[in-house]
This record gives C-alpha cells, sequence and structure tokens, in this order.
C-alpha cells in the first residue's frame, strides 16, 4: 500500500509532527507499505479558484501551477492518507484546508479507488470540547462524498509545543495507529 501522512502544522518541531513521526515509525516498523510525509508548510499552494478549468481537462489538471497539482497527485494515488493538524479556531490548519481545497480538480478520479482515510489533530482543549468532533464530522462528510473510508481518528489534548513528545502513552497508541489500516 502506499501510505500519505499529510502534516497540516506550519509549525517546525511541534506536536502534530511529532504525532506523525510516531505514525510513520509504526508503518514502516510493523508493515511493508511505502509511508512518505509531506510537511504542507514547505510547499508553495494557493487557494481553488473555483473556476472548473478542470473539469475542461482530461487528467483533471488545474490552471494555477504551483505545488497544489503535485499534492493532489499524491493524494489520488495513494491507498491510505493520514490528515493531521493543530486545532485552529475549532477547526483544521488553513495549509492543510488549502490542500484539501485543491484536491477538488482530481474530483471525478478520487472516487475509483476507495481509500482508508485518518485524522490526527491536536488542540489545546480538553477532549470533551466539540472541536474535535467538528473535525471528525468534517472528515466524515469528505470521506462519505468521496466514497472513501474513514478508519481512524485520533484527537489529542497537548498545548505547549512539546506537550505531547512527553506523553508516552499517546505517542505509543500513534505507533499503533497503522493497525487501523491493515
Amino acid at each position: 500500500m502506499k501510505v500519505l501522512l499529510l502534516n497540516g502544522s506550519p509549525r517546525v518541531g511541534g506536536n502534530t509532527e511529532t504525532a506523525l513521526k510516531a505514525v510513520e515509525e509504526g508503518f514502516k516498523l510493523n508493515t511493508k507499505d511505502e509511508v512518505e510525509v509531506l510537511n504542507v508548510r514547505e510547499y508553495e499552494i494557493a487557494g481553488c479558484k473555483g473556476c472548473d478549468y478542470c473539469r475542461t481537462t482530461e487528467d483533471g489538471s488545474c490552471i494555477t501551477k504551483d505545488d497544489g497539482i503535485m499534492i493532489a497527485g499524491k493524494v489520488l494515488d495513494a491507498d491510505v492518507v493520514i490528515f493531521a493538524s493543530p486545532v485552529y479556531w475549532w477547526g483544521i490548519s488553513s495549509q492543510l484546508k488549502t490542500a484539501i481545497d485543491r484536491i477538488y480538480m482530481k474530483g471525478p478520479f478520487l472516487t475509483i479507488k476507495s481509500k482508508k482515510i485518518g485524522v490526527i489533530a491536536i488542540g489545546g482543549a480538553t477532549l470533551d470540547d466539540p472541536e474535535y468532533e467538528i473535525i471528525g464530522k468534517q472528515f466524515e462528510c469528505i470521506a462519505e462524498y468521496l466514497n472513501w473510508k474513514l478508519v481512524g481518528e485520533k484527537y489529542i489534548s497537548a498545548s505547549e509545543k512539546k506537550d505531547l513528545s512527553k506523553d508516552i502513552e499517546s505517542v505509543n497508541q500513534l505507533k499503533e495507529f497503522y493497525k487501523k489500516f491493515i
């Protein structure tokens, strides 16, 4: 399987990056899957213009020539996509949202092959806060719309930059996250 881990955090070395390193380690130690991590912050991705140019091309190419095309292609090729983000204003980061908006260009192709997806959201609020439910619901809707399967959700309360790295139980749970996708 091809596994794509999308890091939606603008921060280097923060909790979201720590989470994905643990998930990556779990996949690499326990499966033969091809795992790729993309730090969305490292790419130039403009917002979707809603022009529907992509609907006029045979391959779903976009009029905006930037890294959004590459990321949409990697999402299309992956069997598993795990979206990870810090919580900003009860939602995912603008960096991850922009990347998700740009996969629109591959719309008709995205439903051909069912994917397993997961979501990891890390916020400063306690786990009973509605922000995690709101994010989970968004990904449930995305999965339903594209005929994908949302098979893994992990929500973590961590407010300081290095909190997750000190939470051994959560890190170990993240290393076992791969089991939801096999």
